[in-house]
């Protein structure tokens, strides 16, 4: 038997990376699965986002391990799009359990130097995407009499990061986001709770346009090159975290195990936390 027999997990931003290792455990522990994804760029993030074809192959996946998944296009930051995909998601699997919060971008520059487009694209994405999933499952979850609810923040979402001022404040408010609908939801069986991630071993990390602001001055810079800057970041001496630890911290907090758990966060950050106040 596995953990979640029988549940629905609706995941945004599930085409590769983190959603897509969210989606293959929780097909692994019994979880019938639906993808929704913008599986095209967004203007102003400096590196390649899904395509369709990594959507289909996440799709192939989940459905190997023996479980359904429908995969939707879509953009979290429109509303007819989301509302739409959690309707389809329901007429088409019956129910949604679990959301999983995870759509996200990352971008950078200088306070002063980060424009209105890359602002309301990085918030719209990170923040209202979230609060646009969240809003459109609530009212179903409440309807069944429970739910798992369980955001992508991150470590800049728990302190500054120069240079990330868009991306932090973004991730900040995921954190109040969860504990706002925790407080609002807990008499209807629905728990809420975000997973800080310390940086994944994904392409949110690992393209040229990041590489370059960790090695400024250095011309074609390697993810060699980079590796010891992000190893002297982490208590733990790793330079990032695979995939599927974050996917076992989503797995626990939409479990069973984590019913008693709600308005928190867990930190998968090498000890970056036992610096914190």
């Amino acid at each position: 038997m596995g953990k979640l027999d029988g549940k629905v997990a609706f995941i945004t931003g599930g085409a590769r990376g983190q959603g897509r290792s969210h989606a293959l455990l929780f097909a692994e522990e019994g979880a019938d699965i639906a993808v929704f994804d913008i599986a095209s760029n967004i203007g102003t993030a400096p590196y390649e986002l899904s395509r369709p074809e990594d959507l289909e192959h996440t799709a192939k996946l989940v459905q190997d391990r023996g479980r359904r998944c429908l995969t939707i296009t879509g953009d979290v930051r429109n509303t007819e799009h989301v509302t739409a995909a959690v309707a389809q998601t329901v007429a088409e699997l019956g129910q949604i359990d679990i959301l999983l919060a995870n759509a996200g971008i990352c971008g950078f520059g200088k306070f002063w130097e980060i424009s209105d487009d890359m602002w309301d694209d990085m918030i719209g994405t990170d923040l209202t995407g979230v609060f646009k999933a969240m809003r459109a499952v609530v009212p179903h979850m409440i309807e069944r009499g429970g739910g798992r609810i369980v955001a992508t923040s991150s470590m800049g979402g728990r302190m500054g990061n120069p240079n990330l001022a868009h991306y932090v404040a973004a991730k900040w408010g995921v954190i109040g986001l969860v504990k706002t609908l925790a407080l609002e939801v807990a008499a209807h069986g629905i728990t809420v709770n975000a997973v800080c991630p310390s940086a994944v071993d994904t392409d949110m990390v690992h393209n040229d346009a990041l590489y370059g602001l960790f090695c400024p001055g250095m011309e074609n810079p390697t993810k060699a090159d980079v590796e010891p800057i992000y190893v002297a970041m982490n208590q733990i001496p790793v330079p990032w975290v695979e995939p599927i630890e974050i996917s076992k911290a989503m797995l626990f907090l939409a479990s069973e195990d984590a019913r008693y758990i709600t308005g928190s966060t867990i930190d998968v950050d090498c000890g970056a936390t036992a610096l914190m106040p």
